[in-house]
This record gives C-alpha cells, structure tokens and sequence, in this order.
C-alpha cells in the first residue's frame, strides 16, 4: 500500500507536467482558422508590439506561448520589418518563421521623372519603404559621389526615375545603391563623348531641361536653348535651378528677392552651369542633351500650356512675353497639366 502511494506520489507530477504539454502543445499547433490576411511588421517595432498584435487580430491562441517560443529559439529580436502573408491553417511556430524567415511582400512605388532628392525621400517614407530623414543622409555621403568619380555634393541626378519594389524598412543604403544601379544600366550604351560636356555636365544639364518642360517633344530644343547660351557665355537664368539652391525654405512662390541670391545653383548670378543636378532626369532628357537640336534660339517663354515659344533676339523674346505672359486673357484657364503629351 505504501508502496503503490508512494508510486503514485512520484508519477502524479510527471503526469501531471505531461497533460500540461499535451494542453500546450494542442495550443500550440492550434492552426489559424481565419481568412487569409497581411500583417505588417512596421520598421523598428518590438517584439511585445508584434506580439501583441498578433494575438489581438487573432492570429496566434496565447501570446504568452508564442512569446515562451520565441525566446526559446532565441528569434525575438530577429522578426524583419515588412507585409507577410498569414494564411489559415498556420500555426504558431509556422506564424514566427514566415515573419522571421519568411520573404516581405514588397511595396510597388514609382519615382517619376524629374524629383529631386528631397521629393524622392518624401515618396519613399509615404510607403513606409525608408524615412525621410534616412535616405536624404544616405545620398549625400561622400562614398556615393566618390565612386562615381564626380565633384558634387550628393548622388542628385542619379536616382534613376523607375517603379521600384521595395520592402518597408529595407535598409537606406539598400535603396540608394539599387537606385544608382539602375542609373547605370540605363545609361551604360549611351556616348557621352558625343557631347563637348562632361557626362557629369551633361546630367546637370539634363536635369534643368526636364524641369523647364513637360512637353517630351520639346526637350532637344530646349536642351538647344542651354547649349547656345553656353557658347555665348550667356547666364542660363534657369528658374528651376534657383528654386533648387533655396530648396529647403522655398515655399512655392519664387520672388524676385530669390533671384537676386546668390548661391551656387543660382544661374541668374553665376556663370555656366549650376554646381551639380537639380534633379533626377529622364533618359530621354539626358538623351537631348547629347543630341540636342540645332537652332539659334536662346529665349523661350511658357505658352501657359506646358509648351514654349522659342526665339532668337532679345526684341523677340520681349514680344513674346507680352504676348503670352502679360495678356490675363491667354494665362486664364491654362495649365501645364492639360498639356497632351
């Protein structure tokens, strides 16, 4: 009798811990039975905050467990940030690999032609791809600009305007060196020794020509436009490029205030081109640049409709702009966004 209480006493924990591993384990690989779903892990965020979240939406039975497991295994500071898909019949442990191991759903976002750095950081961060403040840091480093052998101060110019695939927090230097890859790619079977330019030269020019138009016909001309007063060593006055030098306190408006300033992007008070790339050009842009068309022109003037009238005197260029920019009548109603390309 003693014998058998004695058995009993020493089995009854070890039956005991046994039934509570066969609750924790039925727990455990209780599969997710919802619809299929896409769960975030935003960039930076804790485990406790993953965690929690998991358990809210129901996707994972105990968030204690799953927390138990992911110590375990040692996995709680390896969850990436990015979309995953959690499908039914998941369980927990499979639920932390996909997020842990698992490929990211990537974010589709599209860098149209013509932004500047500072506007590319903004579409990025507004698809949680990278912070603003991150990727405007990461192109100007000095490491970029030394590679491409240039004398400027960031990578403007040369974040190729695409449609990228990107993960949520992928890391900056990931993105930067993906965009300057693809800037290479494009350009690689281009002749810059077409140009009496320097290629960097010929990327700064490129990017002022996208900014003056939105006509894609008009490029080669206006790219003529800036050759001509360039040979003439006639200042470029180049709105666009004002706005660039003031860029970080520029509020929409340029006043004649601006134009007077002098920095090293001003081309209404500085000879030649501007220091480096306004912008991130096309390839068609750059492309006019190196086969601009011949003209005589050096004036233009906004038609107020996306295109310009172009001339070749002073005398000329004056008529225009009482023609086209003093007359109320020819400015109402007119937009470069109806513009057809």
């Amino acid at each position: 009798m003693k014998r058998a209480f004695l058995i009993s006493t020493l089995l009854a924990p070890i039956f005991a811990a046994f039934l509570l591993t066969i609750h924790f384990s039925i727990i455990f690989f209780s599969p997710y039975s919802g619809d299929e779903v896409i769960f975030t892990v935003r960039p930076g965020e804790g485990f406790s905050s993953v965690n929690g979240r998991l358990a809210r939406k129901g996707l994972i039975s105990d968030a204690r467990l799953f927390h138990y497991y992911a110590k375990y295994t040692e996995r709680m500071s390896k969850i990436k940030a990015g979309s995953y898909k959690i499908a039914p019949g998941q369980h927990m442990g499979e639920i932390l690999n996909t997020l842990v191991d698992g490929v990211p759903i990537l974010t589709r976002v599209t860098i149209p032609e013509g932004k500047n750095l500072y506007e590319v950081g903004k579409i990025l961060e507004s698809k949680d791809i990278i912070s603003y403040e991150d990727f405007v840091k990461e192109v100007k480093k000095q490491e970029y600009v030394e590679e491409l052998g240039i004398d400027a101060p960031s990578l403007e110019g040369y974040l190729f305007p695409d449609t990228y695939k990107f993960a949520p927090g992928t890391p900056a230097s990931t993105v930067v060196r993906t965009m300057l890859g693809l800037f290479k790619e494009k350009t690689s079977s281009l002749d810059f020794n077409q140009s009496h330019l320097k290629p960097h030269e010929v990327v700064i020019l490129a990017s002022i020509v996208e900014k003056e138009t939105g006509a894609k016909f008009e490029r080669r001309t206006i790219a003529g436009v800036y050759l001509n007063r360039l040979k003439k060593r006639m200042r470029l006055q180049a709105d666009p490029t004002t706005i660039y030098g003031i860029w970080e306190n520029y509020n929409g408006n340029l006043k004649k205030k601006h134009l007077l300033q002098k920095t090293p992007y001003n081309t209404y008070k500085i000879p030649g081109l501007p220091k480096g790339p306004i912008a991130n050009p096309s390839l068609a842009a750059i492309k006019a640049v190196l086969d601009p068309e011949e003209h005589n022109y050096i004036y233009f003037v906004s038609k107020n409709d996306g295109t310009h009238v172009f001339t070749s005197t002073y005398k000329e260029h004056l008529k225009a702009v009482d023609y086209w920019q003093r007359n109320a009548a020819r400015r109402k109603g007119k937009s470069w966004r109806d513009l057809k390309q």
